[in-house]
């Protein structure tokens, strides 16, 4: 996958140092030079390209015609939205990024402005703070599909409704489906008769509005 990442401060270059491990092709655009070059420490320099991320020129240049994903990770929220609008309307980029700095200006990233996802970070940690203070014990692992579902992990209390019943006698969401239970540090793929024990480590795939659901019949 080919990325192309608008900001190298310490946002755009921890995300270019995680997707370059992870094997992708990465472009960094940053204006200013002391940056640039501080980057070329964390990166290597053909990844990085010096000019300003809002020109379509410099955009061209970069490669943007063949990239997957922009990222619009800049410190001002308005260049921010002119990059995604351009990576959107001019380049037709099948997924476009775009980091609100000031949550006052988040009614301004939507996908009419080319902002396929919207990286509010003050919005972002109060909602898990919510997520956490409401599921107990329950940690999210991943979200899936902009957040409508989780991949969970959750241990059984002891005094969980859920200790020695099978899961065909639990009243498991509808919309959940448990993968995965670790006992004693194996794995096992669970079916309709497995019998549930204190601290078995339930991994389960919910949707967002049945979290809570399945958090009440593991917890205590």
């Amino acid at each position: 996958m080919f990325v192309i990442i608008v900001g190298g401060g310490k946002t755009g270059s921890q995300l270019a140092q995680g997707l370059l491990e992870e094997g992708h092709q990465v472009c960094v655009i940053e204006e200013r030079e002391p940056v640039a070059e501080r980057l070329q420490e964390e990166i290597p320099a053909e990844s990085i390209r010096l000019g300003d991320g809002s020109s379509p020129a410099v955009l061209e240049s970069a490669g943007i015609g063949h990239a997957q994903v922009l990222a619009a990770v800049t410190g001002e929220d308005e260049t921010n939205l002119v990059i995604c609008t351009l990576a959107r309307s001019e380049f037709h980029v099948p997924r476009v990024i775009g980091r609100i700095n000031n949550p006052k200006n988040a009614w301004l990233f939507t996908p009419q402005m080319g902002v396929d996802v919207a990286l509010n970070q003050a919005d972002i940690l109060a909602k898990l703070i919510e997520e956490e203070m409401s599921l107990g014990d329950m940690m999210t692992l991943l979200k899936l599909r902009k957040g409508e579902f989780s991949v969970v992990e959750e241990k059984v209390h002891p005094e969980s409704i859920a200790v020695g019943k099978s899961l065909a006698e639990l009243s498991i969401p509808t919309e959940c489906i448990v993968a995965a239970i670790i006992r004693k540090g194996q794995l096992m793929i669970p079916h309709g008769d497995t019998i549930l024990f204190p601290a078995d480590e339930i991994i389960a795939v919910v949707h967002a509005s049945q979290s809570k659901q399945l958090a009440e019949v593991l917890g205590k």
